[in-house]
């Protein structure tokens, strides 16, 4: 059983949290890490995400969710908030009722990440342009390692970026935001937005672009060893 649930955002896989698992185990924390349906670019669904989630998952899970994958941690706790403690939105999107990501990423001051994305010609995912990966995901990362994590991403399936949510048991759980203050990916003013809808003590920071967990890997670690204690606390 694993304290810790790690979900990652578009395009990326269970790989990218391969340097802050050790680092949690060190810690004493006990996490692990999935893949998501499609990212072999086949049709998956929101639905897919949630259940897959789910699967993976035991009573009293906290879920982290990285990016994009704030849609997917949320619609899991929607189908299932008994078998969760908590989520934890690492620079991720929190759902507004009735919108879908897309419509969340529009929403935003600006689309940082519009002009590495690459469509497929049917339309039904996209990648992200290598040449531009590094500065649209590891602005703050060495170079080895964002060639590293470049070769790795994958196609993104277009339909569980395109459903709405309608939150409501997820909102019953504990939710904590971690903002990531030099992000170039999503805009750290509209993180503080979204992250604004949650109390105050529920807020929280790193001084990191959008990757946190492969450029400070132990400073991520360390925030989320003391939010686990405080929500086991509770």
């Amino acid at each position: 059983m694993s304290d810790l649930l790690l979900v990652h955002g578009t395009c990326h896989g269970a790989w990218c949290f391969d340097r802050l698992i050790p680092e949690l185990a060190a810690l004493g924390v006990s996490a692990r890490a999935i893949d998501l349906p499609g990212r072999d670019g086949s049709p998956t669904t929101l639905d897919a995400y949630a259940q897959a989630i789910v699967d993976a998952a035991s009573p009293g899970t906290i879920l982290v969710g990285h990016s994009a994958a704030g849609f997917a941690i949320t619609a899991a706790a929607e189908a299932d908030p008994t078998r969760f403690r908590a989520l934890i939105y690492l620079c991720a999107y929190l759902p507004s009722p009735g919108q879908n990501l897309a419509d969340m990423r529009r929403a935003g001051p600006s689309q940082p990440l519009l002009p590495a994305i690459r469509m497929a010609k049917d339309r039904q995912s996209f990648t992200i342009d290598p040449a531009l990966a590094p500065q649209a995901f590891y602005q703050d990362c060495p170079p080895d390692l964002a060639r590293w994590a470049t070769a790795r991403l994958c196609p993104q399936p277009l339909a569980p970026q395109q459903t709405p949510l309608w939150p409501r048991a997820s909102g019953t759980l504990p939710r904590h935001y971690i903002t990531c203050d030099n992000d170039q990916t999503i805009p750290p003013a509209y993180q503080r937005q979204m992250a604004a809808r949650l109390p105050e003590t529920c807020r929280h920071a790193l001084a990191s672009g959008h990757s946190p967990f492969l450029s400070m890997p132990g400073q991520l670690a360390d925030l989320l060893f003391r939010l686990r204690r405080t929500l086991l606390a509770d």
